[in-house]
């Protein structure tokens, strides 16, 4: 089906190089940063083998300048960005745009993403699965989940859990124990 034929760019960002793959319809994939374009490039392809590599048209590159600026640092809002999700499961596509609901410097859990959609707690496990499936990390910010008491979870992107742990910090999620007071109040 040629409209739906993907079409992908890859870019560099203060963390790395991202990859965007893209279609008539909106996103379609995304790529968190790799050391080089060409890793970026063969992850990229490993998921989607028919894209092309292709010059961004402009709503495309906003996205870029957007992924640019957030890896900078800079408050970014990607939950209305226009995606192509046809191939997920119906269950994953709710647990997304719930997710997509949790903003900049925000977190869930699991098992509270899985009472959003419906699902009850014991569906934590599910909504991991949507995660890890995840085709637009970021713009869907699954790094924003963590598992139950607050701890990191998996991330299935390069660099795995740290990778999810810088991007927290980026929108100022401090995780881990607290400073001790002393420390907080300048002694």
């Amino acid at each position: 089906m040629a409209e739906r034929a993907h079409r992908y760019h890859v870019f560099e960002t203060a963390h790395g190089f991202c990859a965007i793959a893209w279609n008539h319809i909106g996103v379609t994939r995304f790529q968190l940063p790799s050391r080089t374009a060409d890793a970026t490039d063969r992850n990229l392809l490993r998921r989607l083998p028919e894209a092309e590599a292709a010059l961004p048209p402009p709503p495309i590159i906003d996205i870029i300048n957007a992924v640019q600026r957030y890896f900078r640092g800079e408050k970014i809002d990607f939950s209305e960005l226009s995606l192509d999700l046809a191939d997920q499961d119906e269950f994953f596509g709710k647990i997304y745009a719930a997710l997509r609901r949790v903003g900049w410097g925000e977190t869930t859990t699991y098992g509270t993403l899985a009472k959003a959609v419906g699902a009850g707690p014991e569906a934590a496990r599910d909504v991991g699965q949507a995660m890890a499936r995840n085709p637009v990390p970021l713009i869907i910010p699954c790094h924003r989940v963590l598992a139950a008491g607050g701890k990191v979870g998996g991330f299935s992107a390069p660099g795995g859990a740290t990778a999810k742990v810088h991007m927290l910090e980026l929108e100022g999620v401090r995780l881990g124990p607290p400073e001790p007071v002393q420390q907080s109040l300048g002694f």
